[in-house]
């Protein structure tokens, strides 16, 4: 296990972040992360307005892939000794990188720095594993349900019709398909994995108790839920299996035109809108027992093995990016949610409130959104589930079989990382 680098004081880090001559020479922090296109963007936006306030710091930001990409990559890197500094990590995956000592307890640093005090409680809390904050928040969401107005209209459904439900998302769905589908348009894209956290938990369950930790993949809510989601493919055929077997498949077929409805992050407002202009509609995620939603989403973490020099750097970054001023250039330009309680007093976040409708439904879910659990073992059960949902909705197996044989081996491996 990697050790953890002392704490240094609260009154040193004090001193530390107020002063001017943060290092001696330049500092270069090698950042991984998720983000592209617009996103992409935004955040480097967001460094070069960070270099050029510190000329004494460089961020070398580099693009890894998506939040799995990331977690296989530093699995991969620590051990050659090749791990970056600092590291956008999605917010149920860093504890397994906490809880053996890789991340680097930023606690001391939150604690000292004002900022602590300006973060939404929803923001400050998915940054703490086991009492210690590993991670501060970059980018926060809970999916929400976008649908193509133009499709439809297309298909003789009107702009308001109900998507409170399951019942309702099927019977819109049904309709777009029978209508279009003749034109290569299905009526919605197979749920993503937080698409389905997210539907799991409208039906009033969850994978994994964010507060016990016990295990409720054969739970009979989240099985009946998984049922459902599983038919839309298999069953019913409204949902395409092209996005089962590559999720963003689903994705860019709502982008290109091609499917009625897609369950997603907030983040992805940005290029939704892009892709369909007026034609978008956002509305929020149906409560078919209980209105719940997942926060997903990621934060930045340092890395243990950095320099001192290197994290006290990276934190004065992390720092500035959780700033009402750049929060409030993501939260504009992506559809992320705030973070900062300050962001909507920024010109650019009064404009897109304005400008963007749609943007506010995440804010407006905050609500009825949870937390999710961060053990160890939910970084393998993220991993393993993608290939059984596969399994589930394409009709190879039950879903009742899958589910009660993989909360076995879930409940068998939290076990043996507990070891």
């Amino acid at each position: 296990m990697i050790a953890h680098i002392k704490n240094i004081t609260s009154a040193g880090l004090l001193a530390l972040l107020g002063s001017t001559t943060l290092a001696a020479a330049d500092v270069t922090v090698e950042f991984w992360h998720s983000f592209g296109g617009s996103s992409g963007d935004a955040l480097n936006r967001i460094i070069e307005n960070f270099e050029t306030e510190n000329a004494d710091i460089k961020i070398d930001a580099q693009e890894i892939g998506n939040y799995n990409d990331i977690v296989t990559k530093l699995q991969a890197a620590i051990p050659a000794r090749r791990a970056p500094d600092a590291v956008i990590m999605e917010v149920t995956r860093y504890g397994l990188f906490a809880d053996r000592g890789v991340l680097k307890d930023l606690t001391a640093y939150v604690e000292a720095d004002p900022l602590k005090d300006d973060l939404f409680n929803f923001a400050r809390e998915v940054g703490v594993y086991e009492g210690k904050n590993y991670i501060v928040p970059f980018n926060s969401s809970t999916p929400v349900l976008y649908f193509n107005k133009a499709i439809f209209q297309q298909a003789g459904l009107d702009e308001n019709t109900p998507l409170n439900t399951y019942d309702d998302l099927l019977a819109a769905a049904k309709q777009i398909t029978e209508m279009l589908g003749d034109e290569g348009i299905s009526g919605i894209a197979a749920p993503g994995q937080f698409a389905r956290w997210g539907l799991v938990m409208d039906n009033d369950s969850d994978l994994i108790d964010s507060v016990s930790g016990d295990i409720l993949l054969d739970a009979p809510n989240t099985i009946e839920a998984y049922e459902f989601m599983a038919s839309l493919v298999h069953e019913h055929k409204v949902a395409s299996p092209d996005g089962v077997t590559k999720e963003n498949n689903g994705r860019d077929a709502f982008l290109a035109g091609k499917v009625g409805m897609m369950i997603n992050s907030t983040g992805n407002y940005g290029r939704s809108t892009s892709a369909l202009g007026d034609d978008l509609a956002v509305v929020p995620m149906p409560c078919n027992k209980v209105c719940a939603v997942p926060i997903g989403g990621a934060g930045i973490g340092i890395l243990s093995t950095s320099e001192q020099e290197v994290q006290d750097a990276a934190y004065k970054f992390i720092s500035f990016a959780a700033s009402p001023e750049s929060n409030a250039i993501w939260f504009s330009e992506t559809g992320y949610m705030p973070i900062n309680k300050n962001t909507a007093e920024q010109p650019l976040a009064i404009e897109a409130l304005a400008e963007k409708p749609g943007i506010d439904v995440a804010i407006n879910q905050l609500d009825v959104a949870r937390g999710r659990p961060r053990p160890p073992v939910v970084t393998w059960m993220r991993a393993s589930e993608y290939d059984l949902w596969q399994a589930m909705a394409l009709g190879q197996r039950e879903v009742p079989d899958v589910l009660n044989e993989f909360a076995e081996r879930t409940r068998a491996e939290a076990e043996r990382l507990k070891k």
